[in-house]
């Protein structure tokens, strides 16, 4: 049997990257997938592409983050299981970041999966069914680089409201945990290397000399981790900070 048989996952920021590789895990896994994106034209590609609901929606606006819950939910019935996969990760120091760059990183790293996260919740409490959740975060939310100061506070903040709302929720059966993920290869950390670090079409090569596994973080890789998380077999986990990354927190040379 497939993990997800018979489930109705939302993935929010699922267009690209890390996000539309776990739609495309949720698929293959038996799943019903809608998912959300800004761009319409990248958004309906991936819906043409895979049979998957595309939900257009702007996650800086927290009407839109439980409108397009209410959307899918009109659309197939439930939401069983929520991916907050959306992710902003343009740089920004402490003596650098604007007001504005601050607040757009908490809107959409922290705001955006707070709201949505609401409405899901509200709806399985009303049901009385069981749920999941995989809120995906980084390792910088331990600390992060001097250039990721907003990116990193965010994702501290996530990190701190998965085991928030897995401890209030426990008793709904609703198991919520976040993915803190390391550096992984994805069209949009592409544009990141390009626009911020000047980097050649052989940054991919080069980083991957300087990691210990020889490679970037893979996005089906992480895909099928997350997925497991959202199934029955990841058994009764809730509350969990997982480390998906190749360098180990708190250690040195």
């Amino acid at each position: 049997m497939a993990l997800l048989e018979d489930k109705v996952v939302l993935v929010n920021g699922g267009s690209q990257g890390v996000g539309a590789g776990i739609v495309r895990a949720a698929l293959r896994e038996g799943a019903t997938v809608a998912f959300t994106g800004r761009r319409a034209e990248v958004g309906e590609k991936l819906a043409a592409e895979t049979g998957a609901t595309f939900v257009r929606a702007d996650l800086a606006d927290p009407e839109r983050v439980r409108g397009s819950v209410n959307e899918v939910i009109a659309a197939h019935g439930r939401v069983d299981s929520l991916v907050n996969a959306a992710g902003l990760t343009s740089r920004g120091s402490l003596l650098d970041t604007s007001p504005e760059l601050f607040d757009a990183h908490i809107a959409i790293n922290l705001r955006a999966p707070f709201f949505a996260m609401q409405a899901v919740v509200a709806h399985l409490v009303a049901r009385g069914a069981p749920g999941t959740i995989v809120n995906i975060g980084s390792n910088c939310a331990h600390g992060g680089p001097p250039f990721l100061a907003p990116y990193s506070a965010s994702k501290a903040g996530l990190a701190a409201l998965t085991r928030n709302a897995a401890h209030a929720h426990r008793w709904d059966r609703i198991r919520i945990n976040d993915l803190n993920i390391g550096w992984t290869e994805t069209e949009g950390e592409d544009a990141i290397q390009r626009e911020f670090h000047d980097a050649g079409d052989d940054w991919r090569e080069r980083a991957a000399e300087r990691l210990p596994m020889g490679k970037l973080g893979q996005v089906d890789e992480i895909a099928d981790f997350v997925v497991f998380l959202l199934s029955d077999r990841s058994g009764v986990v809730t509350g969990s900070l997982i480390d998906w990354d190749q360098n180990v927190v708190g250690t040195t040379d």
